[in-house]
């Protein structure tokens, strides 16, 4: 029974019975001033792509083609990009990514907590006409066959899934944190606690809620509105829904390994919550390794993007004191080196650097002007930044800590706005 659960034709039927919602209203406030102007989903990452794109792709790749994106904070850039590079869904088939921003469709309030945000796009929801709903958050880099945890879920029979994901007992604060008995039946859940309960034989190590539910469609609707009701809710899946259900009925525990795609061996599922600067930085700074532990070259299960239509990246110049080379890296289209040395970094598209500059350990984000003679070490630089000549950021904390945001790893992150070039012209 559980064998046939497992196969492509069991799991296809319930892809197609399956609405995916993606919650991308965040700002992601642990980014600090990268998300002044966007919220996270949209923030770039990998070169080329945004963190939606990972979600959406895992849809695609799924088979789940009926698809919301629920958005809120600043979400002008998130919008854009999906109108762009996913309006290439069929309607006449029944598949769409449906863009739902906050609208105040039932109260006259924005949305107050991530169950609120599904709650108030119930209507939309029923007239999906779902048996399945699967609720994703927007801000993660990973890659998961969905399918797989929906075949989990009905084999289960499971009113509510809960995808979880093994992680260091020292970020407990940011995630949920969940206990499990027989069969990975979640029997405690505690939203972000200082101290979360440890795996059984496993010191030093939490299960975590990676903020992927499955629901059981119109159970999920009861239970909305069952909250929405509640005076003293926060209306949030973590701190209010999961808790009340896992005493009064069947909720589960999918557990990401059993579903994660193009694992290699040895090495841990691949899953990142970027979002501090020090965890961007670093999960973006793992692409450039010769074996990255999450495979972009994978076309079996390939990652869709936007990206505009731009020349080859170009190496320009070799004289003895300007020569314009990249190690170590991956330097995306539209970029000219020009004279300047790049080692150990990711640059996204259209960026300049000038004769004599020195870029290391650095995320450039695209669109950036690097002058001539400018040194960057372990540097996030933001979008559309223009450094100037002779310019030196990342070799001097306490000078950087002046001027822009040092993080707890030593990681500068570089704006416009604290370069004083307010691309949004606000006076």
């Amino acid at each position: 029974m559980v064998q046939e659960m497992r196969s492509p034709r069991f799991i296809s039927a319930l892809t197609k019975n399956t609405v995916a919602l993606v919650l991308a209203g965040g700002r992601g406030s642990r980014l600090h001033n990268l998300t002044d102007w966007n919220a996270k989903p949209a923030v770039q990452f990998g070169g080329k792509f945004r963190i939606i794109d990972f979600p959406l792709s895992n849809c695609m790749n799924s088979g789940i083609r009926r698809i919301g994106v629920v958005t809120q904070y600043k979400a002008h850039t998130l919008i854009e990009h999906i109108q762009k590079g996913w309006g290439f869904l069929r309607g006449e088939f029944n598949e769409f990514v449906s863009l739902l921003p906050a609208q105040q469709r039932i109260q006259e309030e924005w949305y107050r907590g991530t169950a609120d945000a599904v709650f108030q796009n119930i209507d939309i929801l029923r007239g999906y006409n779902p048996e399945y709903i699967v609720i994703l958050a927007g801000d993660h880099v990973y890659k998961m066959d969905y399918g797989e945890m929906l075949a989990y879920h009905v084999s289960s029979d499971a009113d509510m899934t809960v995808g979880c994901v093994e992680v260091p007992a020292g970020q407990s604060a940011s995630f949920g944190v969940m206990t499990v008995g027989d069969k990975d039946r979640i029997v405690k859940f505690t939203e972000k606690p200082p101290v979360g309960d440890e795996i059984p034989g496993k010191p030093g190590r939490i299960l975590a809620s990676m903020g992927i539910y499955v629901f059981n469609a119109k159970f999920m609707y009861e239970q909305l509105i069952r909250d929405a009701d509640t005076k003293k809710s926060s209306h949030d899946f973590g701190h209010d829904i999961i808790p009340y259900l896992i005493d009064r009925y069947r909720v589960y525990a999918h557990r990401f390994e059993k579903s994660c795609v193009g694992n290699q061996d040895g090495v841990d599922s691949y899953w990142r919550d970027v979002g501090t600067i020090d965890a961007y930085w670093e999960a973006n700074m793992e692409m450039v390794s010769v074996t990255p532990a999450l495979d972009l070259y994978d076309k079996s299960w390939p990652i869709w993007t936007y990206q505009e239509q731009l020349p080859p990246a170009k190496f320009v110049f070799n004289d003895d004191d300007r020569r314009g080379v990249a190690i170590d890296s991956m330097v995306s289209g539209g970029c000219i080196i020009s004279g300047a040395r790049v080692q150990h970094s990711l640059l996204f598209s259209d960026i300049r650097v000038g004769s004599r500059s020195e870029v290391s350990d650095s995320v450039i984000l695209s669109g950036a002007r690097i002058g001539e003679d400018v040194k960057l070490h372990r540097v996030v630089l933001d979008n559309n930044c223009v450094i100037p000549d002779g310019m030196k950021i990342g070799l001097n904390p306490e000078e950087d800590a002046q001027r822009f945001h040092v993080s707890p790893g030593g990681v500068t992150l570089v704006t416009p706005d604290m370069l004083g070039q307010s691309i949004h012209h606000i006076r």
